[in-house]
């Protein structure tokens, strides 16, 4: 889905999707210096993604904006941005808690390292 949207001309499209009805190709490539056949192709690319759907009006093929894809993938980095969060408050607090002597700071460090990846596992096996 993030690749179909990496390409400038695919996110216009979603753009002038979002913001009216379904659409025909003629309206889409209206005002633009883009080819009937470059749109078509971009709109399966963005349908294959899951973007974008098309509805066959009479003889003619609307195209209009799917949001549920989009709204999962929100989600999904929603939950990964939680567990990120709470896997750098932890460490924030462990190293808020670092020895100053030199041996001790090494001890610690090995520690911290240790709990970190200990405790990104445990994020992780909690998401799944």
């Amino acid at each position: 889905m993030f690749a179909a949207l990496g390409d400038r001309t695919r996110l216009q499209i979603v753009a002038v999707l979002c913001a009216g009805d379904a659409m025909s190709i003629a309206q889409l490539t209206s005002g633009t210096e883009l080819t009937r056949q470059a749109v078509t192709k971009h709109l399966q690319v963005l349908a294959d993604a899951g973007l974008v759907a098309d509805v066959k009006v009479g003889r003619e093929r609307l195209w209009q904006f799917e949001a549920t894809r989009l709204d999962e993938a929100r989600r999904s980095l929603d939950l990964i941005s939680a567990q990120w969060d709470r896997a750098l408050g932890r460490l924030k607090v462990a190293r808020s808690l670092r020895p100053t002597g030199r041996r001790s700071r090494r001890r610690a460090y090995a520690l911290g390292r240790w709990a970190f990846h200990l405790l990104l596992r445990r994020d992780d096996s909690r998401s799944s």
